[in-house]
This record gives C-alpha cells, structure tokens and sequence, in this order.
C-alpha cells in the first residue's frame, strides 16, 4: 500500500510541475519530455544546427541531480555498468530517432494525451504495440548480458557532468547555443526547471516511475503498479490544463505535434520495442544514470547522438509531418531493434543466457 501511494504521489505531483512548467513559459503540453529536452541540449551545445531547437535544459539537470542526491541519501548509490555498451548506445539513438519522428518520449505522450491531443493516443498505441513485440522478445531469452561493480567515481562522473554543463549555463558560457524562436525559446526561468527537475528526479527515484515498464509488468505479470503512476500524470495534468485553459481536444493544431497518424504509430513503436529492450523508458534511463548505473549513463550519451544526427540528416518531424529522411529512418531503425532482439535471444542464438532485462 505505502509503495502504491508512493507511485500515485509521484504521478499526481509530476504531472502538476509539468503544467505549471507550461505556465511559467515550457511549451504548451511539454512542461516535460526528455526526448526534447535532450535534442535542445544536443543543439545547446552545438551538437546539431536547428536553430528553433537550442537550449540547455535545466529539468534535465534537475532529474540527474535529484536522483543522485536521493539515492545516496539512501544508500542505494551503485555504480554498476558494462552490460552491452555500445549495443545500448546504439538502441539509444534509435529511441530518440523514434521519439522525434513522434515528436515526444513517453511521458510527453501522457501529457499531449492530457492536453487533448488526439494524436498522443494514435503514439501511445503503437507504444504498446512496440511493448508487446520487447516483450515477445523478452520471452524468447532477450538480454544485454550482466552488469558489474565498477568504481564509485565511474558512477559520480555523469552526475557531475550535468552539474556542470548546468554552471556553464547559468554563466552564460559565449559557446552555448540558445533558440531565439520557436520551442527552444520557450522555457521557464532557470532556477524553477532547475528544481522541477530535482523534485520529480527524486521522486522518480524513489518510486521507479517508468512507463515503460508499467505496461511491460501489466502484459508480463498483470501488475498495473508502475503504470498507476502514469494515470496519475494524466488525470492531473489535464485537470491542471482545464484550469489553466490550455486543453484543446483534436487532431489538427496541436503545440509541437503532427497528424501523421501511421508515422506518429510507427515512431512510438519504435520507443516501446527499444525501450523494452533497455529495462526502461528515456526519464528512468536518466534516473538510473543518476544513480550510478553506466549503462543508462551510455544510452542517454546515444540519445544526445541521436537527437544531433535527427537534426543534422532531416529525421526529425516539424508540425507539418514526417520528413521524407525520417520515414526511411524509421524503417532502418526497426531493422535495427530487430536485428538486436534477434541477435540477443536465446531462442535465436547459440549463446544461452539466463539473465533477462530488467530496469
């Protein structure tokens, strides 16, 4: 019981911040997405050339930190790593090419669904769609192989990593890069993203609020405790844009969103296969990197990269759809994750393992 008020407490309060996010200037149904928060710090640091989509971040920061903080606090700081690297590298970069084409991560797919988004419900389909082909794979033996005990400053490195890019920002470093229109423009001021991020970063950690593997335990094990979080968001944060009057149901005109139905389906399936395969969603990879774990720490490095070769080579949607690029990509992408979960399950391989992946 106390672990499920703890998933709800952690749903209702995030899906609050993310409204008032919006409130305080974050683009409208995007008071969170970690897919395109870390595309702006891609562009902020001069990894792509979008010059709507530039900013660094602080939610992002805030989340990294959060977690760290709370996880020592804790005494569950462990750093552990060498599952897979660049194999995880590699379904990081996919995840975010998947995530652009649909233009959000699963969080801000709950959140465009609780602004009235119609086309969030088109991504969230395809996300479960891409949830039960992991899982199949997960069935047939799927996994990245054990992780191992590394040394504490391995796992303090990403941490302090984000602490600093967050100095340099706040500094006014003349190499970073900021939007001067479009969704990279519009953020909240400094210090509130800052601690929005520290409060759902700890509360996440706490709660292992993961939307991924909400749906992968309700299809596995009919357990419907993580995914209880994400209702929560939902039912909140439409509440909240009620209030605020920023609910608009429909398809067309949407903030930051396209109505290419099989392209927003076929992104989102791409996440949830990927993500499945990885033990987690974007925010609990984060999560996970916060708390010492290098592997997630290598996934969120593959999806900067992703984010900067979205950009660079048109994968990325605009408003006005898919691009022609990213339609291929997206076809090169599912080869990919195919080829993965093919190349890494037992029932397809020589090599037996009796390791599955877990987030």
């Amino acid at each position: 019981m106390k672990e499920k008020k703890s998933i709800l407490l952690t749903g209702a309060i995030t899906g609050l911040i993310a409204v008032l996010l919006v409130h305080f200037g974050n683009p409208k149904n995007m008071g969170f997405c970690i897919a395109c928060f870390i595309r702006d710090i891609a562009g902020g640091i001069g990894l792509h050339s979008a010059p709507i989509v530039q900013y660094v971040r602080p939610e992002i920061v805030g989340l990294v930190i959060g977690a760290f903080l709370v996880s020592v606090a804790n005494k569950e700081f462990k750093t552990k790593g060498g599952s897979s690297p660049f194999t995880r590298f590699i379904l990081g970069m996919v995840v975010m090419i998947g995530a652009l084409v649909f233009l959000g991560c699963p969080l801000r797919m709950v959140l465009r669904i609780a602004g009235g988004d119609l086309n969030a419900i088109v991504g969230l389909v395809g996300f479960v769609v891409g949830i039960f082909i992991g899982v199949f794979f997960l069935n047939k033996g799927f996994s990245l192989k054990r992780n191992y005990t590394l040394s504490s400053f391995e796992g303090y490195l990403f941490p302090i990593t984000n602490f600093l890019l967050f100095i340099l920002l706040v500094a006014g470093f003349s190499m970073l890069h900021f939007s001067e229109e479009g969704p990279g423009s519009m953020h909240a001021p400094i210090w509130i993203s800052l601690i929005a991020g520290l409060i759902v970063g700890a509360l996440a950690q706490r709660s292992r609020l993961c939307m991924v593997g909400g749906m992968r335990d309700m299809i596995m094990f009919k357990d419907s405790h993580l995914l209880s979080g994400f209702i929560a968001i939902i039912v909140v944060a439409l509440i909240g844009n009620i209030a605020f009057g920023y609910f608009k149901l429909g398809f067309a005109e949407q903030p930051v969103a396209h109505t290419d139905g099989l392209w927003n389906f076929l992104g989102m399936v791409i996440v949830g296969w990927g993500s499945v395969l990885l033990g987690g969603c974007p925010l609990r990879q984060l999560i996970l990197a916060g708390e010492g774990n290098t592997d997630s720490a290598v996934t969120v490095m593959g999806s900067l990269v992703g984010a900067a070769i979205a950009h660079n080579f048109g994968l990325a949607s605009s408003t006005s759809g898919a691009s022609p690029n990213g339609k291929v990509a997206v076809f090169i992408c599912l080869a990919v994750v195919l080829a993965i979960s093919i190349a890494n399950s037992e029932a397809f391989s020589k090599e037996k393992s009796p390791i599955k992946a877990s987030n």
